[in-house]
């Protein structure tokens, strides 16, 4: 049932998700870094510090923390074994045929529409930068992670191809 006092935590979700990305070692700037790489080839204003403003923007959209801390929180609770069986095994072993993370990924992309979705399917596919680091991390739960860190670089993209256009 809907509580009509319920104010949503818009900086708490911030926060949750920021810092958990840090606890899991990523920096800010490595998917700034990336977007920015992705972005020159396409016009060459674009600076890095305009990815970092998206960045912020991106981070600051209640679909996109939403779907974050949803796919941090479900990493964190399969590398803690804390998820029922066999749920449990798909994620820890980032079954192929299983597809939730991508889809939760293609949920922050498909707000910059089109051209967020193809980024991030491009990044999904070469795994490069950053995103490649948390793909191939041993003994490490990875499988919202990596498909977030891509999408979030896909989102950057498509706000300021928004903004050029």
């Amino acid at each position: 049932m809907l509580n009509q006092n319920f104010k949503y935590p818009d900086t708490a979700a911030y926060n949750f998700v920021t810092q958990e990305l840090e606890r899991r070692g990523v920096k800010l700037s490595d998917l700034t870094h990336l977007a920015y790489k992705l972005l020159v080839e396409f016009d060459t204003r674009v600076t890095e510090a305009d990815c970092q403003v998206a960045l912020q923007a991106v981070l600051h959209k209640r679909e996109v923390l939403n779907q974050a801390m949803v796919a941090l929180e479900l990493d964190r609770l399969a590398q803690a074994d804390q998820l029922r069986e066999p749920l449990l095994s798909i994620i820890k072993n980032d079954a192929g045929v299983f597809g939730t993370d991508e889809t939760l990924a293609l949920a922050i992309a498909n707000v910059y529409g089109t051209i967020g979705a193809t980024n991030f399917g491009y990044l999904d596919r070469v795994k490069s930068g950053i995103i490649k680091n948390y793909d191939q991390q041993p003994n490490q739960v990875n499988t919202f992670i990596d498909d977030l860190l891509g999408a979030l670089v896909a989102a950057i993209c498509g706000k300021i191809a928004h903004q050029l256009a």
